[in-house]
């Protein structure tokens, strides 16, 4: 590893042990990164000023304005809130340029980004700020109140888009550029955080060369963007998924964003129209939501889709290329690998199956012990290449990562002609409508409901979600069996997303002799009770 920048050496002191890292391979020449770099003034620093960058309904920055305003921030950053490099600093709230200036602010300055969702509670931020040691947040105004009920100790919270004369956005700052910290290559940039199958989230750190090699892998050779493209998508920053479809990719294009605070069907399809949205980024329920309401929109500038979070079913696939035209370009992506890996566009899609290793990376089938299987044959998805997982302190390191690859929990098979076909999650991760949802983190906030015994959370298939979540509970005698009582108490403790859609009231869970509760009985019980 290079000589850090960092001052606050946290983060490099709490990365995995280096015979724990996978195999990291960087065979293009544009992976090719300096010994230092900052990746914010590496995403800044060449489109013209007069350019735009972002869009909103409300209006357009510019580059010149977003180069101005970011290098206010870290102006502030360092200056009245005195931010060092290696701190790291929480951002929260919706999707707004705000919010992509404050992101590219901290990595400019040196610090560690930890982008969270405005959806999540009290509870959710409290550890995730405790599992990373956060001791600076700028947060939307409209976002503070569970932040602030979080009662974080030590926390200093600054918000923007307020009145008051301590906003981040109202404190006095140099009108003068800000002078990148040098950061190394392999300096942390950001933190984000992935719900494991125990419930207690994993951070994924990443360098900041990893967050250019996302764009200069996936982004340059399979979605090829153009400086005149104008990116849209669903996913909030705070998932890796809409952090790099975004805010990086067009970014390291000279292209520009639309950032929506409301990104759902039915306010993307109006946005395409009225912005000129060439390049879209949602999932797959998305693109199923907005086949019912294609009619009357203009989708004519559209001429790239990329679907991922979740697999993207053929009859989905060739439902929305016989309405538009367009051939949805799907991938596989992880957090752990900060964006797409597998993928395929145009003439190589074949609807059905993911695609083929994205150029710079490689990916096999194997088994459990780590040998690959034959072609056609099931087993788990593999994959390296110029990112890989590193978890902040977590001994789940030694899980995901085996034999010097990235073990991605996918069953998948490899056709004979060396496309991937994606066959089911090999754990017990529900993914819904493209969220990752831990069961056993949907389990200990219900068993915090005073009537509840006990509880198992699993997916049911869905057509439209791909999977919804289900809550088998048992409750304490004389208790009212009330499914909406449960679904109140839990929307104070989780994300909405990680609800469950349907609560099914048992006496008792079903268990071996043992005791060890029998997931798979629960997967295909329905609904009855």
């Amino acid at each position: 590893m290079h000589v850090s920048a960092h001052v606050d050496t946290f983060a490099r002191d709490h990365l995995p042990p280096p015979d724990t890292w996978p195999e990291l391979r960087f065979d293009l020449p544009e992976l090719r990164y300096p010994e230092r770099l900052n990746c914010a003034a590496e995403l800044l620093g060449h489109a013209d000023p007069g350019r735009p960058a972002f869009h909103t309904p409300d209006g357009t920055w510019t580059y010149g304005e977003l180069r101005a305003r970011v290098d206010r921030i870290a102006h502030v950053l360092t200056g009245d809130l005195g931010v060092v490099p290696g701190n790291r600093v929480l951002l929260r709230g919706p999707t707004t340029p705000w919010l992509a200036a404050c992101w590219l602010a901290v990595l400019k300055a040196g610090a560690v980004a930890v982008t969270v969702l405005a959806q999540q509670r009290p509870h959710e931020l409290a550890t995730l700020c405790g599992i990373a040691r956060v001791r600076h947040a700028l947060c939307d105004i409209r976002a503070v109140d569970d932040l602030a009920k979080a009662e974080i100790p030590g926390l200093s919270l600054t918000t923007y888009g307020g009145d008051a004369p301590d906003d981040l956005l109202r404190r006095p700052a140099p009108d003068a550029p800000y002078p990148a910290v040098a950061t190394a290559d392999d300096d942390v940039a950001l933190i984000a955080f992935t719900s494991g199958t125990t419930g207690r989230p994993k951070g994924c750190m990443h360098f900041h060369r990893d967050v250019l090699a996302v764009a200069d892998t996936f982004s340059r050779h399979v979605l090829r963007p153009h400086a005149d493209d104008v990116f849209a998508g669903s996913p909030p920053l705070g998932f890796t998924f809409g952090l790099g479809g975004l805010v990086i990719f067009p970014l390291r294009a000279g292209a520009s964003a639309l950032l929506l605070e409301q990104s759902g069907p039915r306010q993307l399809l109006p946005a395409i129209a009225a912005h000129r949205v060439s390049v879209l980024f949602t999932a797959p329920t998305a693109y199923r939501a907005m086949l019912d309401t294609l009619d009357g929109h203009d989708l004519s500038s559209l001429r790239r889709c990329v679907s991922a979070g979740e697999n993207l079913p053929a009859a989905t696939w060739r439902a929305w290329h016989e309405r538009t035209g367009l051939r949805v370009i799907n991938g596989i992506g992880a957090t752990e690998l900060l964006h797409i890996f597998v993928s395929a566009a145009d003439e190589h899609i074949r609807p059905g199956t993911t695609g083929v290793p994205v150029p710079g990376w490689q990916a096999r089938v194997q088994d459990a012990h780590g040998e690959p299987v034959p072609d056609g044959e099931p087993g788990l998805l593999a994959v390296r290449g110029p990112v890989g997982c590193r978890y902040l302190a977590d001994p789940r390191q030694r899980e995901y990562v085996r034999g010097g690859w990235n073990i991605t929990g996918d069953t998948y098979v490899r056709d004979v002609d060396g496309y991937f076909r994606y066959v089911a999650r090999a754990d017990d991760m529900i993914i819904s409508a493209g969220y990752n949802i831990a069961g056993p983190e949907v389990e200990d906030a219900l068993l915090r409901h005073p009537d509840v015994v006990e509880t198992a959370v699993v997916g049911r298939p869905d057509e439209a979600r791909g999977q919804v979540v289900v809550a088998y509970t048992v409750l304490r005698e004389g208790a009212a069996r009330d499914p909406d009582a449960l679904r109140a108490f839990l929307t104070a403790e989780l994300a909405p997303y990680k609800c469950p859609r349907a609560f099914v009231f048992l006496d008792a869970l079903p268990r071996t002799a043992t005791g060890k509760l029998q997931r798979f009985r629960l997967r295909t019980a329905g609904d009855r009770q």
